[in-house]
């Protein structure tokens, strides 16, 4: 019989440091150094090739590095020079996100300007927190998948240079996302190598005695208990958490074991976790933050929680701890098809959730409503993103064009709202550049931008876009052969691993040895790398293969496609797609010209986005709802070719790169495809090729660069994540914050008011009625205005309940009102029934003066028996056929958008 493998006790084993290098440590867990070149070039500086041997991992570079290396190094005094320059601005970038005395330029006494937000906000007094499934900060951290994790890593990031007071919250995955191969066939394969926690960037979060601080959350008949981890990211902490515990069923184990399960009982428990657990843990940490921001539906079940504190907090009612709750809440969607987005089985929901019912005081069935567009249909499934909205007081696409599809998405919570309407914003995504732009293109903007253009991708004002405008002063050669050091750098990098591909799935010699030849240094590159979802279109290229191999193989103009990206495990659709590049990749007059590299992840994205020419992005317009890796590519001087879709809808200019067709729309995907890829073709042969190649005498493609120079210019502080959380802090978090301060102060007074208020408004409603419409029956012209009053019902409503508002705009052929504008109505009188009116009928004089008195007086009880006047007038501002109507919206100063309560009454 085999001895027991299991462990009597543990303990771990660290690095013995030299004391003259005692903080390596210390610089290797705050995965500050992923942005901070000098602090990787520090650790490469121990051992390159174990750093890249490592997958880029400090902490198992320290722990595996030879003690004789480490001596060395330490009495090495270039450097321990170095060492303590790096420890010295890690200080320094600490202590500058935090409220300090400084002069009135801004500077800190010990050097250095103080974070944006403690300059701009001194006050402070605000915590956000922010919940995401996954985040992508480093490759040797694998808690991410794609597009969705690395844009939570780079608001991250940006959320430490701009020093706000934010921490993340998060699971830590044992395996995380799958590691790439493909097979002889091209056929995808998945391996799920195990996360050694303590060999990575995070620490264990303990109490005073040492012990793992741990949370636990009732399941049905036993409990999920989870310990934390801290990810230091710069100045803002990350909790994971990790349910790889002894106290947990090792069938619950599973919640924090990988991403994205298709199992859909491991993903409600995965989700209870990060929502449930999540509050709990920050709870638990001593955090109390005052916006909560749901970046997409997994965490949606945090809101539940909030309201169950806030009940045993103040004593609230689950209505009125709701109002709070939500107030202090947003939520950021990332899809434009409801197939992207997780829903429960009621059935599923009452397993869960059945004893929350009583505990927050609701039924099954408005509990359920909670996550249903439509509350009283008994089939339809509970929705995360439906759960989110409802409990959050904003909501945003991530990017305008997404904003509305999302607007037409959810047509249900808001019935008869204009879809222009539907209170669903927009905050256009963006990347943290100091982690996306290479370390050479990094010292063009040193040099011409100057030290501090970091600074300058907030992105709004004009000091940040003058700084911008330097681009021009790059002189095109320099620029030039530095973009064509990093395609060269991407060449080598393609060709070792293609090499290493093959050897891996034991292709034959003469295979292996021909990876050495694929690619040219010095041709033109395109780039394609991103999740293969069929929508992305990855193969819409090959459409005309003959066509595609006459524009690749051009002798004195060649072209070269590298390709990379991962689909998700059980989307076979997207395998085919690499099957099929890989496929054609081995045709031998495509060999050398396109290129598949496997297991693509953040290191493979840097060289791909700095060392291409052209980005390319063919998504099924409107399904991409913003992306981002363009936007990498922009800043590193690519030129963007793309479908007009996502975030490239609003920023393509022509002169900044090309747009595939004008945003067309089709019913038929088939023949979308044979037009697209025929415009596709077109740009390349007559645009794009062409200009790359045309050379002067010294060789420079000097229309080339002054597009890139442009690209850069124009959307280099714009797309930025710095400018995308300045954005959220000024429109979403502050104003959140605020709101939910005003709620909850005085033990929730204001919220009670307001769900007390909510309550006699739905009560009433439905004897809300618009009687009367009257107008002008003529022409107007231009520059005049449209006198239209209105005869309105209240019942037991007053007009401090409600809005009367002027729905106007263009009439379209359907006889619809498009692109409608709001003007609001005033009262002019009130009429009680049988009786006289309060007004003159012109709302002037004695009349307007006794109606305005009359709606100060008026209750609800007083308002009964009245018909009220409004009055309104619509600017006439351009000619044509326009309409108008009349609607009634509820009006509260604590509704955080008229449309909140669902309510809405139109004339006719």
């Amino acid at each position: 019989m085999a001895p027991p493998l299991r462990p009597l006790r543990t303990f771990t084993i660290v690095p013995s440091i030299p004391p003259a290098l005692g903080r390596l440590r210390e610089l290797a867990m705050n995965l500050r150094w992923t942005w901070d070149r000098e602090t990787i070039d520090l650790f490469r500086r121990l051992d390159s090739e174990l750093w890249e041997s490592v997958g880029h991992n400090p902490i198992v570079l320290l722990g595996s590095i030879r003690q004789e290396r480490l001596v060395e190094a330490a009495a090495d005094d270039g450097f321990v020079a170095q060492y303590r320059r790096v420890c010295e601005r890690l200080d320094a970038y600490l202590a500058h996100g935090e409220p300090e005395e400084e002069d009135d330029a801004g500077y800190l006494a010990m050097g250095g300007r103080r974070a944006w937000f403690a300059r701009t906000y001194p006050a402070g007094g605000v915590t956000i927190a922010y919940f995401s499934a996954e985040f992508g900060l480093t490759e040797c951290l694998a808690i991410y998948s794609g597009g969705l994790g690395v844009l939570s890593g780079d608001h991250l990031k940006s959320a430490s240079d701009l020093g706000l007071p934010l921490v993340g919250v998060g699971l830590a995955y044992q395996e995380g996302y799958f590691r790439q191969y493909l097979n002889a066939d091209g056929w995808q394969g998945e391996r799920y190598p195990d996360n050694d926690f303590y060999n990575l960037p995070m620490a264990l979060e303990r109490r005073p005695d040492g012990t793992p601080m741990k949370i636990a959350i009732d399941l049905p008949g036993r409990r999920l208990v989870a310990q934390i981890w801290r990810v230091q990211v710069g100045r803002v902490p990350l909790f994971l958490l990790d349910a790889n515990v002894p106290e947990t069923a090792p069938e619950d184990r599973v919640a924090s074991l990988r991403l994205y399960s298709a199992d859909r009982d491991i993903r409600i428990r995965q989700e209870i976790l990060l929502g449930i657990g999540g509050v709990r843990a920050l709870e638990a940490l001593g955090y109390r933050p005052q916006v909560f921001h749901m970046n997409e539906g997994h965490s949606a079940f945090l809101g539940l929680e909030r309201i169950r504190r806030l009940m045993e907090d103040y004593g609230l009612s689950f209505h009125e701890a709701r109002e709070a709750a939500a107030a202090g809440s947003i939520f950021t969607t990332h899809t434009p098809v409801p197939a992207g987005i997780d829903t429960f089985r009621p059935e599923l929901i009452d397993h869960y959730f059945g004893e929350w019912y009583s505990r927050l005081g609701i039924s099954r069935e408005e509990f359920l409503a909670l996550g249903r567009q439509r509350p009283d249909d008994p089939n339809e499934e509970f929705s995360m993103a439906v759960l989110a909205i409802r409990l959050a007081s904003a909501t945003n696409g991530v990017s305008k064009l997404h904003a509305q599809v999302s607007r037409r998405l959810w047509p249900n919570l808001w019935p008869g709202t204009p879809v222009d309407e539907v209170p669903i914003g927009s905050v256009t995504n963006g990347v943290h550049a100091p982690s996306w732009i290479s370390e050479d293109m990094r010292g063009l903007y040193e040099r011409y931008l100057g030290p501090r253009w970091p600074e300058a991708c907030l992105g709004r004002d004009a000091a940040d876009l003058s700084v911008w405008q330097r681009v021009s002063e790059i002189p095109g050669e320099e620029l030039w052969r530095t973009h064509e050091r990093r395609r060269e750098r991407l060449v080598s990098f393609a060709r070792r691993r293609v090499r290493a591909q093959a050897e891996a799935r034991g292709a034959p010699p003469a295979e292996i040895e021909q990876a050495v030849e694929v690619l040219d240094p010095a041709a033109l590159t395109i780039g394609f790398a991103r999740r293969f979802a069929t929508y992305k279109r990855a193969t819409l290229l090959f459409q005309d293969i003959d066509r595609l191999a006459a524009i690749l193989s051009s002798r004195e103009r060649p072209v070269q496609i590298i390709f990379s990206g991962k689909a998700h495990p059980e989307d076979n659709g997207g395998k085919e797609l690499i099957r099929e590049i890989v496929r054609l990749s081995r045709r031998e007059d495509l060999r050398r010209r396109i290129v598949f590299i496997e297991d693509y992840d953040l290191n493979v994205a840097r060289y791909l986005v700095s060392g291409c020419d052209v980005w390319l992005n063919l998504p099924r317009r409107p399904l991409e709802a913003s992306g981002t890796s363009g936007m990498k590519a922009v800043l590193n001087g690519a030129l963007h070719l793309s479908v007009l879709d996502g975030w490239w809808a609003e920023a393509y200019r022509p002169g900044l790169g090309w747009a595939i067709g004008r945003g067309e729309e089709y019913q038929d995907p088939g023949y979308q495809d044979y037009v697209e890829a025929r415009a596709l073709y077109e740009l390349l042969e007559k645009e794009v090729v062409p200009l790359f190649y045309d050379r002067g005498p010294d060789d420079l493609p000097r229309g080339w660069i002054a597009m890139m120079k442009a690209s850069m210019r124009e959307y280099g502080p714009l797309f930025t994540t710095h400018r995308m959380v300045r954005e959220y802090t000024e429109r979403y978090y502050l104003p959140a914050a605020e709101r939910f301060g005003r709620l909850t102060r005085d033990g929730g007074a204001a919220a009670r008011a307001l769900a007390a208020w909510k309550r006699r408004v739905r009560a009433a409603w439905w004897q809300v009625r618009v009687e009367a419409v009257e107008a002008p029956a003529t022409d107007m012209a231009v520059g005049l205005e449209l006198p239209v009053r209105a005869r309105v019902r209240l019942g037991e409503l007053s007009p401090a309940d409600v809005s009367v508002q002027l729905y106007h705009g263009p009439v379209d052929a359907h006889e619809q009102i498009v692109g409608g504008q709001v003007v609001e109505m005033a009262v002019a009188g009130a009429q009680q029934r049988g009786g006289s009116e309060g007004g003159d009928g012109e709302g002037d004089g004695d009349g307007a003066v006794r109606a305005r008195q009359e709606v100060q007086r008026a209750g609800a009880g007083a308002a009964e028996e009245k018909v009220w006047t409004y009055e309104g007038a619509i600017p006439c501002q351009t000619s044509g056929l326009h309409g108008y109507s009349v609607r009634v919206v509820p009006s509260h100063p604590d509704l955080p958008h008229p449309f909140d309560t669902g309510l809405v009454t139109w004339a006719g």
